[in-house]
């Protein structure tokens, strides 16, 4: 008779080659059906503030404590935006809606959670940001250059024939992990790399940006599945801004409960306010201190906070701003159009 669908197979505890010890489900009692696992944490502003500052290599954290710093991220956090739209209006074509979402928790990371070096991109012991919606790469592209890993000016090279910045985030840009395009593929690769860590018995920590729209595709689960079997030290962070190419994410094909089916596979999974970085500062003080597979849904707005990106079914996925839209974009982050002169190819 086959085991009832709630089962879960027991398994051998197996230990990293870094020490740590990963039972399977990352913690959970292996008798333990799926339906029965620790649900999702939703964190709010009012639960906490972490006091982990990790220092980075070539990136300048702000100095204070963590109320000055996020004071510090929120007005950095507007500048990215900025050059977001600066960038795509000068490309006239890219992913705007994508990369307006996910500016706060890649923001977080880049100045409290990983340890890369401008000056040694390649370094074998940097952590791996694994970004698997790399459509969405004008964010990405605004935060290297920032960073001082790319040494041109966006403006003028992304999505240009033959320019530094595809229109798809790819290795051949330092600071890029993973070549993108076809979505589905990114957790895969950063299982790899944390198997990677054991086989090379490194220290390096492993993250992996996903789309919410990208969930749709069989592999991600083929990944889930595989990460939490193995134990792997893998944080994964799934930008929940409900909208993808054509239609909101669950006209096209729905995907919740999503907490419930990582947990489902073994995850830690913790929820938060994606614009909001109290929030993201107190998961990450407790996804700092958990082994295993770790899941953070980022509840965000495709588009945030420009009112006609927002406003459209697809949250301005893809397009070129027209003149208008762009001097408007700039009024509403706070930013005199007559200041800013960009050039359009």
């Amino acid at each position: 008779m086959n085991a009832p669908r709630s089962a879960v197979p027991n398994r051998e505890n197996s230990t990293s080659s870094r020490g740590c010890e990963k039972p399977f489900g990352n913690g959970h009692d292996p008798s333990l059906s799926p339906v029965s696992m620790p649900n999702g944490k939703l964190f709010t502003a009012e639960m906490g503030n972490s006091q982990r500052v990790k220092s980075l290599p070539g990136i300048s954290t702000s100095d204070g404590d963590l109320d000055e710093r996020i004071e510090q991220y929120r007005q950095t956090a507007t500048e990215v935006r900025r050059d977001i739209v600066e960038m795509v209006y000068a490309a006239q074509s890219g992913h705007p809606g994508g990369s307006l979402s996910a500016v706060e928790y890649l923001l977080w990371l880049y100045n409290e959670e990983l340890n890369v070096d401008p000056e040694n991109p390649d370094d074998p012991d940097r952590d791996r940001l694994v970004y698997s919606k790399g459509h969405a790469c004008p964010v990405l592209y605004a935060l290297l250059d920032r960073y001082d890993f790319v040494d041109v000016d966006p403006n003028e090279e992304f999505r240009r024939l033959g320019g530094a910045l595809p229109g798809h985030s790819s290795p051949k840009v330092p600071g890029v992990e993973f070549p993108s395009g076809s979505l589905g593929q990114g957790l895969s690769y950063a299982n790899g790399q944390s198997m990677g860590a054991d086989f090379d018995d490194r220290d390096y920590d492993v993250y992996a940006i996903l789309g919410d729209g990208e969930t749709q595709e069989g592999n991600i689960w083929e990944a889930a599945m595989s990460a939490g079997e193995k134990g792997l030290d893998v944080v994964a962070i799934v930008d929940r801004n409900k909208k993808q190419n054509d239609l909101p994410v669950a006209e096209t094909m729905e995907i919740d409960p999503l907490d419930e089916k990582f947990e489902a596979f073994g995850w830690d999974v913790w929820e938060v306010d994606g614009h909001d970085f109290e929030s993201i500062a107190a998961a990450f003080e407790e996804i700092n201190e958990t082994d295993g597979p770790r899941l953070l849904i980022a509840n965000t707005v495709k588009g945030h906070p420009i009112d006609f990106m927002e406003a459209q079914p697809n949250g301005y996925h893809a397009g070129a701003l027209t003149d208008d839209e762009f001097e408007t974009a700039l009024e509403e982050l706070g930013f005199d159009p007559a200041t800013v002169e960009v050039t359009t190819k």
